[in-house]
């Protein structure tokens, strides 16, 4: 009984798997843009598309402050000399405020 045994031992070494090693974790592709910029799931960098949103908002807006200015023009050179209508002090603080949104979005 000891023969039979000791004679399928090589057997099962030889018949026991290897192991497999891990699989290495995908290399990591540099990616543009500064240390620490998060990025969509697109691959762009998330601070340039808000650049992008900011810089076609400012056109907008810009696009806006003009349209007002010259609404504001037209209103003053239609009112008398010394009379300013409550619609014209209006049109001011709506450009301020347009003006303000522009350079605060201009300053970040």
């Amino acid at each position: 009984m000891r023969r039979r045994t000791f004679a399928f031992l090589p057997f099962l070494t030889v018949a026991v798997p290897a192991q497999i090693p891990p699989e290495a974790p995908a290399p990591r592709i540099p990616r543009s843009g500064p240390p620490g910029d998060i990025h969509l799931p697109n691959g762009k960098s998330q601070k340039n598309a808000i650049a992008k949103a900011d810089y076609e908002k400012n056109l907008e807006d810009a696009t806006e402050l003009i349209k007002l200015s010259e609404a504001l023009k037209a209103e003053l050179e239609k009112n008398a000399e010394y009379v300013v209508s409550t619609n014209s002090i209006k049109k001011t603080e709506d450009i301020e405020k347009l003006a303000k949104r522009i350079r605060s979005r201009l300053k970040q």
